[in-house]
């Protein structure tokens, strides 16, 4: 671990992020700075080798609002491995459970960044979470989603721009009791097309380290 916070307990630093602001960026290069654990789709695939639940069950509900199908199985069961888990369908609401359940158990074994997935509000009572919101105006989000093969124009780069936004909003305003994006519900709200992918990781080690250093 990083000399400076060596003495500090496991903690998490939360990035939540518009599409297209490059934030899976700067979660890595943040944890390769503080020599930390990253976690983002890597996520869903722990939370289904710890349930036993497919793992497509936790893709399609991945930072969607549950749509409250009841559940075929209990979650206490799913969670003890039983071999029918992976075959029954789950509540989005009982996927999300074990998803925070999953979170809790990754950074009893180190500190870690987690993109999204509410990580902020779900650790907020477990570990110091140092939350991080990074926003990018559109044009240089367009950019970015075209130039990594996202998308093929900028018209349809901007359509999907703002339907995962609002996707993102929805889940994270319907599991906490903040709102997504806006600046009070973060310790940190950063334009990562200001300093760049490798500036913005180095402003949030720097913030980081005097939050908890």
């Amino acid at each position: 671990m990083n000399e400076d916070l060596k003495n500090n307990r496991n903690y998490v630093i939360a990035i939540g992020r518009q599409f297209g602001c490059g934030g899976r960026e700067v979660g890595q290069r943040v944890a390769q700075l503080l020599d930390i654990n990253y976690y983002d789709k890597q996520l869903l695939l722990e939370a289904s080798k710890a349930s036993g639940i497919n793992a497509e069950m936790f893709e399609a509900a991945d930072e969607r609002t549950p749509k409250f199908f009841p559940s075929l199985w209990p979650l206490n069961l799913a969670m003890a491995g039983s071999a029918f888990a992976s075959e029954i369908p789950m509540s989005d609401d009982n996927i999300y459970k074990a998803q925070c359940q999953v979170m809790k158990d990754l950074v009893d074994r180190k500190s870690c960044v987690i993109v999204g997935r509410t990580a902020d509000y779900v650790l907020r009572d477990y570990c110091p979470v140092i939350s991080v919101f990074l926003h990018a105006p559109i044009d240089d989000r367009v950019k970015r989603i075209i130039e990594r093969g996202d998308c093929d124009t900028r018209e349809a780069a901007e359509k999907r721009a703002d339907k995962i936004g609002k996707l993102r909003a929805e889940y994270y305003n319907f599991y906490t009791d903040k709102l997504w994006g806006h600046a009070d519900s973060y310790d940190l709200c950063l334009d990562s097309s200001l300093l760049g992918i490798e500036g913005t990781a180095q402003f949030i080690v720097d913030f980081v380290k005097r939050r908890l250093g």
